[in-house]
């Protein structure tokens, strides 16, 4: 079987006989990939004229979705997936990491897409600047989809997941993919993105697929294109540097080589919950996958007293994982990628041999379950110990991609701190400790060189997700050796692929391009109260000025009693009085908010659904006792929910006493009806 590409919509097979993809179980050919014939230069004009105008004629909800319904789609072809994963070398469970963690990502982006982003075309960041005294002239950032396409160049250890990770915030952003995978696992992310194509969940042109070398791919970058890699540091720097890449200023995020450490707290001796911890995690970490994870353990940084220890306990541990054909239930750790691959993490080794020892491992002479171990890319998990590591380089910069991992002891905090500083940037580090001040420290210190930081204890151990799981919610990412990039990280990682600018204007031109309402904006008054309008008929910009209300000295007796609070600045005239922000007894800050609702809801069965919420409350200045107050209610952004019969609708309200001075200031979240949920509710 040739491997196909996936260009301008059409399947195309490259031309001559290609490079030959074998089984890592077994060294059998699976198929040959070659991307021989193909036009990139078409590809990316096809991805910026075609694939990002369908998928900008959608909202973020409606993308989502999109996101969603391919998850589903998916998830009917796990099996063919499963079943193919195996010839990578993976078991069942590095398989569910991958095949499922990425359609998890598909539904957890979908769900953060319709959660956290308006039904709209436009994504506002933050709230507007007043850039004039009288609030004519405004400003606010908003982020729009880059007119260009992204490039995903992705690794080998995770031909799903690695693709659906980098797909889904850049179909949520509303940008096209090319995707390029690792050509030595190519054929399972062939079988997974065909899969995609049949659905036709996905609009035409949103992506494509290259199934070989690049070509002439760069060459034709320009300033609105993305490059997204995942792999080896050097070919990050060699991309980098590419001069369309340099002067076209094209936006690159590499995620990279990463020596990432695992540090034991001192506390933690044998007798402990979390020296058990510890052994689990660093034994996980350098099995799953068979160690073929950016984010796996490479640097175990312990203390010099418990060095000897954790050494026979890890090798105790190892000695119990069996290796062999990962279709076998008996089975702990598969194969390595490839041959290639087991002789790269070979002659890694042999470096770091030079400094450190091997203690447990490093065999070619071990027995495996239901395979050869020659004819498969089997390796033996290998430990090694550096007895002076703050001397030593090789530990520090060689990773050995597999099951390989080295013990760097230390004798105090400041020198757990340097170890793993060492590093020089990593994607991940962990900390097991049951002492918190250990944590901090050890935090501080090592922050500014990771991308996350994990730190596990016997209180939080059952429900984390470990050292080497990256999280749709966070940053997956890492500064210097890890690549200086970030992705995912929640609607962040959307970001990475849409334009922010600055708009300045009047309040109502800047809420025509938001849909937001912005104040000192234009009102819209009517008879008919806002709460009675449905969600269509609702505008941004609908207000309501309801009329005063006088706040007594029994109001505030009787809220005092009713609710128990008794602060004194409410019922203390002397107390109150020394406080430099009141002149004596006030409200209490939410008998205000409570008498503004009373002036604004309407009582009668509509609409409005329900109340959800207050966002950014705020009490800009005292009420006292004998002051009015009043309230201007205006619709400020709605956001469809679709299919639910519903939409949210954020109101802007302002509470002000007699004098026309702001009191407090919010916003108010209702749930209301479309036109046609509230026929049916009225029946």
């Amino acid at each position: 079987m040739k491997l196909q590409n996936f260009a301008e919509n059409n399947w195309f097979t490259g031309a001559g006989d290609g490079k030959l993809l074998t089984s890592a179980v077994d060294g059998d050919t699976i198929a040959s990939i070659t991307s021989s014939g193909l036009d990139f230069a078409a590809m990316l004009h096809y991805a910026r004229r075609t694939g990002g105008s369908n998928l900008r004629q959608y909202t973020f909800h409606e993308r989502a979705i999109m996101l969603k319904a391919l998850a589903k789609q998916l998830l009917e072809h796990k099996k063919e997936f499963y079943e193919l994963s195996t010839k990578t070398g993976a078991t069942r469970g590095d398989t569910w990491i991958d095949i499922d963690g990425g359609i998890a990502t598909l539904f957890a982006y979908s769900g953060k897409g319709r959660r956290e982003m308006p039904n709209d075309k436009v994504y506002l960041d933050g709230a507007p600047e007043m850039l004039s005294k009288n609030g004519t002239f405004v400003g606010q950032h908003i982020f729009t989809p880059r007119l260009g396409a992204a490039v995903h160049i992705n690794a080998f250890n995770f031909p799903c997941w690695g693709m659906l990770e980098k797909l889904a915030p850049t179909i949520l952003a509303g940008v096209p993919a090319i995707i390029k995978p690792a050509s030595s696992t190519a054929y399972l992310t062939e079988l997974v993105f065909r899969r995609m194509i049949e659905s036709e969940i996905l609009p035409q042109g949103s992506i494509q697929l290259i199934c070989g070398g690049v070509g002439d791919l760069f060459d034709h970058l320009d300033c609105q294109d993305t490059v997204a890699f995942t792999g080896s540091k050097s070919t990050a720097e060699m991309l980098q540097q590419h001069a369309r890449v340099v002067s076209e200023s094209v936006r690159f995020t590499a995620e990279t080589d990463s020596l990432n450490a695992s540090i034991l707290g001192p506390d933690a001796t044998p007798d402990t919950p979390e020296f058990e911890l510890f052994i689990r995690e660093v034994v996980r970490e350098m099995t799953s996958k068979v160690g073929q994870k950016c984010t796996a353990i490479r640097r175990i940084i312990a203390p010099s007293e418990l060095a000897g220890d954790l050494v026979k306990a890890l090798s105790r541990a190892l000695g119990e994982i069996r290796i062999g054909n990962p279709a076998s239930k008996e089975v702990d750790m598969g194969a390595l990628a490839s041959l290639s691959q087991r002789e790269e993490v070979r002659a890694r080794v042999a470096e770091l041999s030079g400094e450190a020892e091997v203690v447990y491992g490093n065999r070619s002479d071990f027995d495996v379950v239901d395979a050869d171990v020659e004819k498969g890319a089997f390796f033996m998990p290998t430990l090694l110990h550096c007895e002076r590591p703050l001397s030593a380089t090789a530990v520090h910069a060689v990773e050995a991609f597999g099951p390989v991992s080295t013990v760097l002891p230390y004798d105090n905090l400041d020198e757990a701190i340097e170890l793993a500083r060492l590093g020089e940037g990593s994607l991940v580090g962990s900390i097991i400790t049951n002492d918190n001040d250990v944590a901090r420290q050890l935090v501080l210190g090592t922050a500014a060189w990771h991308g996350r930081m994990l730190v596990i204890n016997r209180h939080c151990a059952a429900e984390s997700t470990g050292h080497g799981a990256p999280l749709p919610q966070l940053v997956h990412g890492g500064p210097g050796r890890a690549g200086g990039g970030e992705e995912l990280g929640g609607i962040r990682g959307v970001l990475h692929y849409m334009q922010r600018t600055a708009i300045q204007g009047s309040p109502d031109t800047l809420a025509a391009i938001g849909n937001r309402w912005i104040r000192g904006g234009s009102e819209t008054e009517s008879d008919l109260h806002p709460f009675r309008k449905t969600f269509e008929k609702l505008n941004v910009g609908d207000t309501l000025h309801t009329e005063s209300r006088k706040v007594t000295l029994d109001d505030i007796d009787h809220f005092a009693e009713f609710t128990g609070d008794n602060f004194y600045a409410h019922m203390d005239e002397e107390s109150a009085k020394k406080n430099p922000f009141f002149d004596g007894r006030v409200a209490h800050g939410y008998l205000i908010v409570s008498f503004a609702a009373g002036l604004f809801v309407d009582p009668d069965f509509g609409p409005v659904l329900a109340n959800y919420g207050l966002d950014d409350l705020r009490f800009a200045q005292p009420l006292n006792f004998g002051d009015t107050l009043k309230v201007r209610l205006t619709c400020k952004q709605k956001s469809l929910r679709e299919g639910s019969g519903y939409g949210e609708v954020r109101w802007d309200t302002e509470v002000t006493n007699q004098d026309d001075e702001i009191v407090a200031t919010y916003d108010v979240l209702t749930m209301v009806a479309t036109e046609e949920e509230w026929e049916k509710i009225r029946g």
